[in-house]
């Protein structure tokens, strides 16, 4: 099988490797050499991780070239789907869009048939009720009637939280709340400028069994996608969640 710096920089001579040799070199020995070999997290988990950190820098071109190793290392073509789908509630479609060509393509390539089989598990209505439940099941009982809480201006946004961004999204099959919750940290951290969220976010994970070593590991296998002042910043937000959660 091709390594990780063949996917996404191309074999000797080609791509970065014939344009830019010394910085193929310099990049491949610490992003696919340096980095996975830091901690034990699974390549499966990994490339997860790196797929919805992808989505949150808008890294495009990356992706394409990042998605088929994901597949060969084991993600699921639902998976892929349903990272991309949830990113869309954390993104914005704007961001997000260019990424279901990318993916249609590729999946296409490789013989999957389009549409994947659904994953939805809540109707119009009732899908307020079981996002806040789940946004109750991550976060703890303080999320009881948040989907009616706030002011009255702005309550409907609330509202879309637990319908929309929980009841449509984290309630899918596919991923369950411990992979939803970490891709959710990628989403962000990638994103930058989403600090309080990404702090929230990360105690949430802690709350469900991702703990701070766990998300340490995330930031670190994410690091070479985003840079370190983001990575920087994802690693503070963690440590605050952690002594928060104590």
């Amino acid at each position: 099988m091709s390594t990780a710096k063949n996917y996404l920089l191309g074999e000797a001579g080609e791509g970065l490797y014939q344009t830019d040799p010394e910085f193929a070199e310099l990049f491949s020995r610490f992003a696919f050499e340096e980095v996975p070999n830091q901690n034990d997290l699974d390549a499966r988990t990994r490339m997860m991780a790196i797929l919805a950190t992808l989505h949150g820098c808008q890294g495009t071109a990356a992706y394409e070239k990042m998605l088929p190793m994901a597949l060969d290392t084991g993600v699921t073509p639902v998976e892929v789907k349903e990272i991309l789908y949830q990113a869309a509630a954390y993104l914005g479609i704007g961001r997000v869009y260019p990424f279901f060509a990318i993916a249609n393509q590729v999946l296409k390539e490789r013989g999957e048939s389009l549409p994947l089989p659904a994953q939805g598990t809540t109707t119009p209505e009732n899908r307020v009720e079981k996002g806040e439940q789940t946004q109750v099941d991550i976060f703890g009982e303080g999320m009881c009637g948040f989907s009616q809480s706030g002011p009255e201006e702005s309550r409907h946004i609330n509202t879309w939280l637990s319908g929309n961004c929980f009841g449509d999204y984290y309630t899918r099959g596919g991923l369950d709340y411990r992979q939803r919750e970490m891709i959710t940290f990628c989403f962000l951290a990638a994103q930058g400028g989403c600090e309080p969220q990404l702090t929230s976010h990360a105690g949430a994970n802690i709350k469900i069994g991702n703990d701070k070593n766990f998300l340490i590991k995330i930031v670190s296998q994410c690091l070479p996608y985003i840079g370190y002042p983001r990575s920087l910043n994802a690693l503070r937000c963690v440590n605050e969640a952690a002594k928060q959660s104590e």
